[in-house]
């Protein structure tokens, strides 16, 4: 599958699943010094492979007739300063909920880890800026996520797929956070707590053989 049947994929997947609406959030996978990404003011459910401009890392539209996303500057800052070979930035209800009213996200469950633990919720600044990609790059430094406040949130990976499943996992644990305080004051998970995780995950149990 091409870089941009990809974003067309999982620009309908983040539709679907009410990650965006409208015409909001953007998507992009990095290729060498190329980077396909969505196009400005599309629906991400309406994509064709067509439509979606290629870049070089320098943000010069390489191919394609339609402008890159209004969000490309801050896609490129982030590849230059991370490994990240994809990344995937929505609007999601509960990611959006904790990034108007926190800096951070706590680690309310150990699946936090897949994400680098506390997620941070970079300064607001205005979109396609310099800078927002500016506090975006901070917030990501030794994590695959992280929220923008009063804007939404943004995963990496090293696939879309893995980008994608980032997402996913940003926003459940923002769902468990906010429904966990409608009932009381969710426990966080301590720095030795989420310490055992880690060495349970490295030295799995061995059961015996009959």
């Amino acid at each position: 599958m091409s870089l941009r049947e990809q974003l067309c994929e999982y620009g309908r997947r983040a539709v679907e699943l009410g990650l965006v609406i409208g015409t909001s959030g953007n998507l992009s996978v990095r290729q060498g010094d190329l980077v396909a990404v969505t196009p400005s003011g599309a629906a991400l459910d309406r994509l064709t492979p067509e439509m979606c401009p290629i870049v070089d890392v320098e943000g010069y539209l390489v191919e394609g007739e339609l402008q890159p996303s209004s969000e490309t500057p801050m896609h490129l800052a982030v590849y230059e300063t991370t490994d990240a070979q994809a990344i995937v930035h929505t609007h999601s209800v509960f990611g959006t909920v904790v990034a108007t009213t926190m800096t951070e996200l706590p680690p309310v469950h150990y699946n936090a880890l897949l994400l680098g633990g506390v997620v941070k919720v970079a300064e607001y600044a205005t979109y396609g800026t310099p800078e927002l990609a500016a506090n975006v790059r901070a917030a990501l430094e030794g994590k695959r996520a992280a929220l923008m406040a009063n804007h939404g949130g943004v995963t990496i990976g090293a696939t879309l797929e893995q980008a994608f499943e980032a997402t996913l996992l940003l926003e459940w644990l923002c769902e468990v956070y906010v429904r966990g305080l409608s009932i009381g004051e969710p426990t966080i998970l301590t720095e030795e707590q989420l310490a055992a995780v880690v060495d349970r995950a490295l030295n799995p149990p061995e059961f015996p053989r009959r």
